[in-house]
């Protein structure tokens, strides 16, 4: 188990380090953040109380996003918890989840989910430049041609979540 994370650790670093220009050569921008996201739940703790049920992942704004992770990871477990994949039209729509994702196009609802998400154990996840600063707690970002993310510590403590250290190394913190 600990070789697995180890090597799971070095695909996401590895992933990470690679031009984004090079490699949305060979996979669109949306794969990329789908897979982003599935690697991202592996690397933070929810509390107890959210260890029960379907673990659900919302997508607002990216129909290409939603396709990908339906289809790639809906059909897995985090940990006892089915994977459910929730196409949510925007911050209304938001019901309990454990991942909201905004798209770059929808990021005027992003106020709104984070008052949603207020108090809960929701990871925000937002792909717009200033939304991790806003108080997004994971928000992708290009940085010299490069795909990287932001970690919003402070809002990823308030909502009681738990990130690895390994995942904390691979991010810009703010």
């Amino acid at each position: 188990m600990k070789r697995f994370k180890i090597f799971l650790g070095l695909s996401i670093v590895v992933l990470m380090s690679i031009s984004a220009k090079a490699y949305m050569q060979q996979r669109p921008l949306y794969e990329i953040h789908s897979m982003l996201l599935y690697n991202f739940i592996k690397y933070i703790e929810w509390p107890a109380s959210d260890k029960t049920g379907d673990f659900v992942i919302g997508v607002i704004g990216d129909e290409n996003v939603y396709n990908a992770l339906n289809k790639w990871y809906g059909s897995k477990n985090k940990g006892e918890q089915k994977i459910v994949i929730k196409k949510f039209e925007g911050a209304l729509d938001v019901t309990k989840c454990h991942v909201v994702y905004i798209s770059s196009k929808k990021s005027s609802e992003f106020d709104l989910v984070k008052n949603i998400a207020s108090g809960q154990h929701i990871l925000i996840v937002t792909d717009k430049a200033g939304l991790g600063k806003k108080g997004s707690n994971i928000n992708f970002k290009m940085v010299n041609g490069k795909l990287k993310f932001e970690l919003n510590k402070s809002t990823t403590e308030k909502a009681q979540l738990k990130v690895s250290s390994q995942l904390e190394k691979m991010a810009i913190i703010l």
